[in-house]
């Protein structure tokens, strides 16, 4: 096996990427299995003729795996985007003006990305949101609740679509019309896992769903923790709404840190396993949020919450006045008051939004619930 190139500055050389040829190259160096971003970077810079000169020293011996060279070399460009286009799909290689700019940040930036649904926007707010594949059920609702009141003021929310809290805050955007973005850890054609295909499919139509790995590629082990340097570095912020000690939320948190991202967490109980995780971020400095309205104003894009907020469903007049007024667990009374009715016509509003899953009475008082009744099991 060669040697390790030597470390590399912080982007592309000049040139990268542009052109056939080097688009052509790059689509063929995604498609190496055997070789890491980390080194394909440094490589492209050692040989100083971009995509193109580390494609020829990797057909030449002098970088990467025997695999990657039998593969270099028979490998088409033009199959590559024929199977692209038949998934989809398109390529955004980091020469292109669609690619993330922030992605170039990283030391081992992707050569260009597979994406199926909109354009990368890059004047949008994205905050990634992560957590725990086997979350709590009061997590997947803080999760969906985050991802609603973020998808409904214009934010987009990005993850992996993996179970759990990821697969909840796409859902959340989904919901009320947002914009969300996917991040798979295998081919671009691949609904994986098999609970979030449908979720998937739904982000490609409404969203945007990306990889860095072209069709074909299977999900294994090692590209999830791959994936989220590149949820992470999609994003201005990242926010964790569980985790256990040791999970994969841990490493979105480093690769967070390295990129100087703003880092928020989700306080949980101190006795639950899955609260590990954003109580020692909290304990290191990171800052608490309690939901969605705590992460705009520190974000700096404050929302009043009384003129914007909408029902998450269309709902008839005195129910959507009713669910308006309930900012807090708040009295019939209160309600009453604040949408101007009746205190029967308040409490018979509220009754029937408790019966469409909307509001929950605790101790009397009335409050949002965080998602949506679905008969749907959580992906």
């Amino acid at each position: 096996m060669p040697a390790e190139v030597a470390p590399a500055p912080t982007g592309w050389p000049a040139g990268f990427g542009i052109g056939d040829e080097e688009r052509d190259a790059l689509v063929v160096l995604a498609s190496l299995r055997g070789i890491t971003p980390r080194t394909l970077h440094r490589l492209c810079w050692k040989e100083g003729g971009g995509g193109v000169g580390a494609l020829q020293a990797i057909r030449a011996g002098r970088a990467g795996s025997d695999r990657d060279r039998a593969w270099a070399s028979s490998a088409r460009a033009e199959d590559i985007l024929l199977a692209t286009v038949q998934a989809g799909a398109r390529f955004v290689s980091a020469g292109d003006p669609e690619f993330p700019q922030p992605l170039l940040q990283l030391d081992d930036p992707p050569v260009g990305l597979f994406v199926r649904g909109a354009r990368l926007d890059v004047s949008e707010l994205r905050v990634a949101i992560v957590g725990s594949r086997r979350c709590s059920a009061l997590g997947r609702e803080i999760a969906e609740g985050l991802g609603r009141r973020l998808g409904a003021v214009g934010a987009c929310v990005v993850s992996g679509a993996a179970y759990g809290i990821d697969a909840a805050s796409h859902r959340g955007a989904l919901d009320v019309g947002g914009r969300t973005i996917a991040v798979l850890g295998s081919g671009i054609d691949l609904g994986y896992p098999r609970s979030s295909a449908e979720l998937i499919e739904r982000i490609a139509v409404s969203g945007t769903v990306v990889s860095e790995y072209p069709p074909g590629v299977p999900a294994e082990p090692h590209r999830f923790p791959a994936r989220n340097r590149i949820v992470v570095g999609l994003a201005s912020a990242l926010v964790v709404v569980e985790g256990a000690s040791g999970s994969g939320s841990r490493i979105s948190v480093d690769h967070a840190l390295d990129l100087g991202r703003e880092i928020f967490a989700i306080p949980g109980p101190v006795t639950s396993p899955l609260a590990e995780v954003p109580l020692e971020l909290i304990r290191d400095g990171a800052t608490m949020i309690r939901g969605a309205d705590d992460l705009l104003a520190d974000l700096g894009h404050a929302v009043d919450v009384a003129a914007s907020a909408d029902p998450p469903v269309e709902l008839p007049g005195d129910e959507a006045r009713a669910w308006r007024a309930v900012l807090e667990p708040t009295l019939p009374d209160a309600v009453a008051r604040a949408a101007q009715m009746s205190i029967p016509d308040a409490v018979t509003a509220l009754i029937r939004l408790e019966l469409r899953g909307l509001v929950r009475s605790v101790g009397g008082r009335y409050e949002r619930t965080l998602s949506l009744p679905s008969d749907e099991p959580g992906v």
